[in-house]
């Protein structure tokens, strides 16, 4: 057989030979440094048995594919590690991630005492340095040796897999696991690792399904690449607006109140405030929408027209018994079927349309436990909410100016290079999701693609992540975990205008049903904060910045100019504060930058006489001195054209 390597050699065999072998067979340098390899573009075990002719690329730590089998058999290693100092946890799954590995266990949850005791555990496993075996049995032999080790979600796993399939497991000295590989040859092969931390889980993801126990560790090739992205972790841990925004005061949460029910504090509220009155303005003034205020709630009749009862009913807080009570009440997840009968109240010719109805919406949608974070996932939130009825003439039109409406708000707030944008199509093997016919879901999706594509916006495309009454454009970002949210959504509804009897009369007197978009023009307002939040590290644009200047007299002496000048910034809309404390000007000025202001005036008798300010900021440090109405018109045209100045930014990257 011809094995053609990496660099285009070929190596010849007239008999079989494990990829390890034939690893050993170029380099025994390369057979001690390899992880696994790719046969044809397919990532394989060391342990392969190659029979005919193909392409070879053995990979070591240097790769992708060789830095996760590293993970991978960390991961079997803290298995290990559980069950022998916690014999009676039962195993699930320990797979590889881009960050490093976890595993999940059903146990009681775990502290950082025993993660600490498991890592000690771990690295006497690695010590030890087991070879890893592979080994196959039948389906039923495979249930058996599970069962007998009394592991069910093991056995779980292998009664999913089909009758005819042969189930693989690596055995490291006397500890066994199901898996499918690839592992390194022996324990000793993982270099350097850290378990990192531990959280609640479900068994497959399910919130109906057993809470189990995950534990979160990283493995590199080298101490030094451990050390290194363990520091770059800690940095990350400090930007999460979880830990900052509480330390900044934006908002709390407490545990009488519920999760998901975050605190807005009056920072955090000031720049949300913000942000709402820059984006109402925007809409009406700008882009031509009318603003709309309707119930929170509504009885479950409005939500059984439009579908979200069969839908989304799990998702909703629901008040009353169908079965006992009359009228059953749900707080919305949405707002537009409201919106609609906003529409429906008169009738409408051609010419009125494209309705463009905006509503500052508070929504309201159980999420698992699991899920809360921050201010990212809440069950309760406030959205830029829209909704446009149009033509099917005007449709496409409206579409894109619902994605030029994104984007601009995206560029204001200084995030549009942190974004992609993804085609959200259906499944069509699984119809009961969703409502309408095939036919109408590719085209519309097709529409869709022809947008994007017409306005050279980069996307990609994923199968199952349409609502279930039509696909839409999700603008998503990642959060300093890695993890993406969505942060904005333009939806194409073809569909829910039938649901509601929506109509308008044409120009030939006719009836017609119209289309609908659904839309945010910046999305969650709370979600949006923490996502600023992480990305300036607290560090806001000056024109959301809940304190944009504070004014720091170098003595008692000076309290009242210092006064006089925030009360000449506050009559020009400017936040200000004013330190009067009995503290020597450093100290003011340090605090002042831990609190994140962007600028500071230091004033003392030379500036009081000359009418003057001392300007330092977070972009420059010392600016020096300036008059107060030159400063003033500096930071007013700041604030009014929303600014982000460019030496912040740089020191940012930094």
């Amino acid at each position: 057989m011809k094995i053609t390597l990496k660099d285009g050699s070929v190596k010849e065999y007239g008999e079989s030979k494990s990829i390890y072998d034939i690893a050993f067979d170029i380099s025994e340098g390369l057979a001690r440094a390899a992880c696994c390899a790719k046969v044809d573009g397919k990532v394989q075990d060391l342990r392969t048995v190659l029979d005919r002719d193909c392409e070879l690329q053995i990979c070591t730590a240097n790769d992708e594919e060789g830095l996760a089998t590293i993970r991978h058999t960390a991961s079997h290693v803290l298995a290990e590690a559980v069950k022998n100092l916690f014999p009676d946890a039962k195993l699930t799954i320990g797979p590889s991630i881009d960050t490093g590995f976890y595993y999940d266990f059903e146990h009681a949850p775990f502290s950082r005492e025993d993660l600490d005791n498991l890592e000690a555990e771990m690295k006497k496993i690695i010590k030890k340095g087991a070879k890893l075996e592979k080994f196959t049995l039948s389906r039923a032999e495979a249930i058996k040796f599970m069962e007998e080790k009394n592991e069910p979600y093991k056995v779980e796993l292998i009664r999913d897999l089909p009758e005819d399939a042969e189930i693989s497991f690596y055995s490291q000295g006397e500890f066994t696991d199901l898996c499918a590989g690839p592992h390194l040859m022996s324990t000793k092969g993982i270099k350097a690792f850290k378990l990192t931390s531990s959280s609640m889980a479900y068994w497959h993801g399910d919130s109906s399904k057993a809470q189990l126990q995950r534990i979160y560790g990283t493995a590199f090739n080298k101490k030094e690449e451990l050390e290194e992205y363990l520091a770059y972790w800690e940095n990350v841990k400090n930007r999460d607006h979880n830990k900052l925004g509480r330390e900044m005061e934006l908002f709390t949460t407490v545990d009488v109140i519920g999760q998901g029910l975050p605190l807005l504090m009056p920072k955090g509220a000031k720049i949300i405030q913000t942000m709402q009155r820059w984006i109402e303005d925007l809409e009406d003034n700008e882009w031509g929408y009318m603003r709309t205020k309707t119930p929170l709630m509504a009885k479950s009749d409005l939500y059984k027209i439009s579908g979200h009862w069969d839908h989304y009913k799990e998702g909703m807080f629901v008040f009353g018994d169908e079965e006992k009570d009359k009228e059953v009440y749900a707080l919305r997840p949405m707002t537009c079927p409201f919106q609609y009968y906003v529409y429906k109240a008169s009738q409408k010719s051609y010419r009125d349309l494209p309705c463009r109805y905006s509503e500052t919406s508070t929504l309201f949608r159980n999420e698992d436990s699991g899920e809360m974070h921050g201010l990212t996932r809440v069950r309760q939130f406030t959205i830029s909410e829209g909704h446009l009825i149009v033509r099917p003439d005007q449709m496409v039109e409206e579409f894109k100016g619902c994605l030029a409406l994104a984007k601009h708000c995206l560029e204001t707030l200084g995030v549009m290079e942190d974004v992609t944008f993804r085609l959200s199509k259906w499944d069509p093997n699984n119809r009961e999701k969703y409502i309408g016919e095939p036919e109408v879901w590719e085209e519309t999706q097709g529409h869709i693609r022809n947008i994007l594509t017409e306005l050279n916006i980069p996307f990609y495309e994923a199968e199952g992540e349409a609502a279930f009454y039509g696909p839409k454009v999700d603008i998503n970002a990642k959060n300093v975990y890695g993890k993406e949210d969505t942060m904005i959504t333009v939806q194409w509804d073809a569909l829910l205008a039938e649901q509601f009897d929506m109509y308008y009369i044409d120009q030939n007197g006719d009836k017609v049903r119209p289309y609908i978009i659904h839309r945010t023009s910046m999305g969650c307002y709370e979600r949006t904060l923490a996502w600023l939040t992480e990305k300036y590290e607290g560090k806001f644009p000056t024109w959301l910045c809940p304190e944009q200047v504070r004014v720091l007299p170098i003595s008692e002496k000076f309290s009242g100019y210092a006064n006089d000048v925030a009360a000449a910034l506050k009559k020009n809309g400017i936040r200000v504060t004013v330190d009067e404390r009995s503290e020597k000007i450093g100290y003011k000025i340090r605090e002042a930058r831990l609190n994140k202001v962007p600028y500071m005036l230091v004033v003392g008798q030379k500036e009081e006489e000359d009418k003057l300010v001392s300007v330092r900021s977070r972009f420059l440090g010392d600016e020096g001195q300036k008059t107060l109405e030159e400063f003033t018109n500096a930071i007013c045209e700041e604030i009014r054209t929303k600014a982000i100045r460019k030496e912040e930014i740089q020191e940012e990257q930094k």
